[in-house]
């Protein structure tokens, strides 16, 4: 009983052991994990991918170039060419335009029809209302990626200058 007892007191602490031995190791971050890192994640598409994941796998793989995402800007096209150790580029003009500063959108909400369009083409969740009511766009969770406007009816969409955030 006792040498039972003992037995499964040793087997225990070995895969305590064990356990701490593995879960304390460092984990490899993926080089798509540290492109993605360094994207906007506006998840605009411009850059013809789906969102910033699938185009920080497409750079991973070298399918895709560190120039093709307008809201990132210069400084991001920056930032992947030195992880990847590539020459910079500026940010391809076919890709759209650079914003000056981060925008947000707006909707003007006394010419909105509340058809929810916008609220689906919204990547981010960060539009809301109800159908045939009001929607307004919660300015903190908005990425600025522009796909709310195209689908609006009445054009009530607008996008301003990001709020500045005070702590």
């Amino acid at each position: 009983m006792i040498t039972a007892l003992v037995t499964i007191i040793i087997l225990a602490a070995l895969a305590g052991v064990a356990t701490v031995a593995t879960a304390g190791a460092p984990k490899e971050i993926s080089l798509a994990d540290r492109i993605d890192a360094l994207l906007p994640q506006t998840q605009c598409r411009r850059c013809t991918f789906a969102g910033c994941r699938p185009y920080a796998e497409a750079i991973a793989q070298g399918a895709a170039d560190i120039n093709q995402c307008p809201p990132g800007g210069e400084r991001t096209a920056k930032a992947l060419a030195r992880l990847m150790g590539v020459p910079p580029k500026p940010v391809g003009k076919e890709f759209g335009v650079v914003p000056d500063s981060p925008a947000v959108a707006f909707i003007e909400e006394d010419a909105c029809i509340g058809c929810t369009k916008c609220i689906q083409a919204c990547p981010v969740d960060a539009i809301v209302g109800a159908s045939r009511h009001m929607h307004t766009v919660i300015a903190a969770d908005c990425t600025g990626c522009e796909l709310c406007i195209p689908p609006c009816p009445v054009d009530c969409i607008v996008m301003r200058p990001a709020p500045a955030v005070v702590r």
